[in-house]
């Protein structure tokens, strides 16, 4: 993989580095490390600290290696962050002082036709971020309507999931469906054409399809659960959510640490005995300005919280 073609633009860039309030010496996590925007910049500002940089991707992978390759505090791991717990455990850390989680698909994911994300260009079907186990053409030429209905309706928000799970099984009858540009059109003849003008039709059950296939939904409150457990008293942990329903899952898994004594109001004094675990910081989201510079920021929000 050639780094020079491998461009992926970190959205609330500064706000994010500084939520982790780094020191020098302090070991960091970056779980989804990517082109190594995040990493690079947390790396700078370690002495005689560590930086553990994850990525399922193994392009990207190959790039933090070449981009990262300066550090000797730094190691690179290709796997998924939802095993942070093992992956620290193997490398013999016990706790960190920071760690982040930038979530969903990356810029190069999208603008790489041959990854098979985009709606715009004609690629494969695949939209693995591992590049490994079953593609969104297994998926759609192999799940039942129910299933695909479902997976549109859950993951994409999609009013018409009836409708596009019925055409792309009429569809898959005819010809098993391979491209992405396939998959756009089927989706496009089976919505309304008023909808049709309100973006692109296929956006949403793309969207599904790629939660489906990555399984970045499954697991992702447990996820955030265990990353809370690997950090030190006063360590933080700062996640990007790029649509609603990964924000209300990290939202929902973020809200019970800040929670302390649930007694009625009217008992005299606490006997349930708990306290807030974490201090949760107000969601941060980009400026117009980073919009206008990067349009894929728009529904960008970071939430941050410190381990008490």
């Amino acid at each position: 993989m050639d780094s020079a073609n491998f461009s992926h633009i970190p959205v609330l860039f500064d706000e994010t580095i500084k939520s982790l309030n780094i020191g020098p010496d302090g070991s960091y996590v970056d779980c989804t490390a990517g082109g190594g925007g995040h990493s690079g910049a947390v790396a700078k500002l370690l002495t005689t600290g560590r930086l553990v940089a994850i990525d399922r991707d193994p392009q990207a992978i190959a790039v933090l290696k070449e981009r990262l390759g300066i550090y000797n505090n730094v190691t690179i791991i290709n796997n998924n962050f939802f095993f942070i717990k093992s992956i620290l455990q193997g490398l013999h850390i016990d706790k960190a002082d920071g760690i982040l989680a930038d979530l969903g698909v990356s810029s190069h994911q999208l603008d790489d036709a041959s990854r098979g994300f985009s709606f715009h260009k004609d690629a494969p079907l695949d939209m693995r971020m591992s590049m490994s186990g079953p593609s969104a053409a297994d998926a759609v030429n192999t799940l039942s309507c129910r299933e695909l209905q479902k997976i549109i309706f859950d993951y994409g928000e999609e009013r018409f999931a009836p409708r596009i799970a019925a055409a792309i099984v009429a569809a898959r009858e005819e010809k098993p469906i391979k491209t992405t540009l396939e998959l756009a059109e089927i989706i496009s003849s089976a919505v309304p054409a008023a909808a049709r003008r309100d973006g692109h039709p296929a956006r949403k059950t793309f969207q599904a399809l790629r939660i489906y296939v990555n399984g970045e939904l499954d697991g992702l409150t447990k996820a955030v659960e265990d990353m809370f457990d690997c950090l030190k008293p006063g360590g933080r942990l700062s996640i990007i959510t790029f649509h609603s329903l990964e924000d209300r899952a990290v939202k929902n898994a973020l809200a019970p640490l800040a929670q302390g004594c649930t007694c009625p109001k009217n008992f005299p004094v606490c006997v349930c005995g708990k306290k807030p675990r974490a201090k949760v910081f107000k969601p941060v989201t980009p400026s117009e300005e980073e919009i206008e510079r990067n349009p894929r920021a728009r529904s960008a929000r970071l939430r941050t919280v410190e381990k008490l």
